[in-house]
This record gives structure tokens, sequence and C-alpha cells, in this order.
């Protein structure tokens, strides 16, 4: 033991070398994972619709990032994901679901074509990343689900919304515990406001809260590496909450 205290491992470290795919990484806090986790070591695929932005995104970050167009409701685009990552990597070792889109509206009026679109993409797409990846994933990898406060109360006015966010936590529990023989661990991260395009130009009052401010991309993002690192080796199936105090 040395004068400055017992010597330990920089466990984020374990990040160095593994394999991480980001959906929804062209922006907001999907490129603060991708940016993080490059950061950390990690070689990063970056996947979204939008493509000028990813793939600028990955040319920024370097030799370790690249891009590749993917819509998650599509479980074809999702194989061609799978064939990508195992051409340049041979596996997956971090699976970061956070592509999802968000609208609110009437519950009396939501247009069926909407509805279904919003559930694909935020809880489907997820499921999509499973089948699609785990065949790729070694035991010791890690897939975190982004999903929402909105999916641990009532949301008036963003039902769907609400509905698939809630359904991302139930999908959470139960991978965790299917995939726990194979070694891969499953957990849920539930931001609350958070300054990113999907909330842009809202303007909600969050001085009641304990942390009376949004949250920024990059706080979920130091949440997201944890889960995604050895640091974490022992949790599953559980979920946490980065919002400020708001659900406290």
């Amino acid at each position: 033991m040395s004068a400055a205290g017992p010597e330990r491992p920089d466990l984020l470290a374990s990040l160095t070398g593994k394999v991480a795919v980001v959906t929804g990484g062209a922006r907001g806090q999907g490129a603060a994972e991708a940016e993080l986790l490059v950061a950390l070591g990690a070689h990063v695929l970056i996947t979204d619709v939008i493509a000028d932005e990813g793939a600028a995104l990955a040319e920024r970050l370097g030799e370790r990032a690249a891009f590749v167009t993917h819509d998650v409701s599509s479980r074809a685009a999702w194989d061609r994901v799978a064939e990508v990552a195992r051409e340049r990597h041979g596996r997956v070792d971090v699976l970061v679901n956070n592509a999802g889109v968000y609208r609110t509206g009437d519950i009396l009026t939501w247009p069926e074509d909407d509805l279904r679109r919003l559930l694909e993409i935020n809880l489907l797409g997820a499921v999509f990343g499973l089948q699609a990846l785990v065949p790729l994933m070694p035991e010791g990898s890690a897939v975190v689900n982004v999903a929402s406060i909105s999916g641990m109360r009532g949301h008036g006015g963003a039902l769907p919304y609400a509905a698939s966010k809630w359904g991302l936590r139930g999908a959470t529990r139960s991978a965790a515990r299917e995939l726990a023989p194979r070694g891969i661990r499953v957990n849920c991260v539930c931001p609350g406001a958070v300054e990113t395009p999907m909330i842009a130009g809202s303007t909600m009052d969050l001085s009641h809260l304990p942390i009376p401010r949004r949250g920024t991309a990059q706080e979920v993002a130091g949440l997201v590496a944890y889960l995604a690192s050895d640091a974490a080796a022992y949790v599953t199936g559980a979920e946490f909450v980065v919002d400020g105090g708001s659900t406290a």
C-alpha cells in the first residue's frame, strides 16, 4: 500500500479495445455516448438514420469510430449492422440501444401509423438489436437500453412514448434473466429532462427539482459507460434514473 492509499484498477479502462454499437448515435445523447466510449478506448459503430451528421461524427472521432446508416425498426437493417460489426471486429461487446423518437398528441386522435412507428422504433428496435447482435456477443458483454422516466410514471399527452419506455423496462428485465447464462448483462438507463435536440424548444419548468435544471447528454453518457464497463460486472436487470431528482 502506498502513502496515497491502496492501489486499485481503473475499471472504466476495461472498455479499452471493446467493440460497441450505439444506435441513434448521430446527435444528442447517442453522440455523447459514442464520444465517451471512444475516449475510454472502445471501438464504436455509430448507427442512425441521420447519415450526414453520423458520418461527420465518426470522422471527427477518428479511426476507432465508424458509421452505418440504420433504421432500428427494420430487422433487415439490423442484420446489416451485425454484418458490418462481424467484418470489422468479429464481435460486439457493448450494445447501447439509444435510438428513440418522442412525440406528443391527444390519446383520441393519434394516427395509427404514428402509433406503430413510435412503438417500432422505441421498443421493437431494441428487441431486434438483441436478436441480431447477441450471437456476436461473448461472455462478459453488456447491453444498455435507454428508456425514460416517462416509463416509470404516467405521461399525459405522450401515451405511445410512455408505453414504449415502460415496455423497454420490461424487456430489459426479461432479457437480463434470459441472457444471464450467456454471461451478458442487460441494464436500463432512465433519463429525465436532458438537453438534446429531441426536446429542443420545450419550456418545461424545472424549478421544483432537487437539481433545478436540465441534464446534459454527457451526464447520461457517464452512466452508460459505467454500465458498459467491468465496474458494473455484478449489475444486471437494473434501472438507473438520471433525472435531477424528478422521480424522488
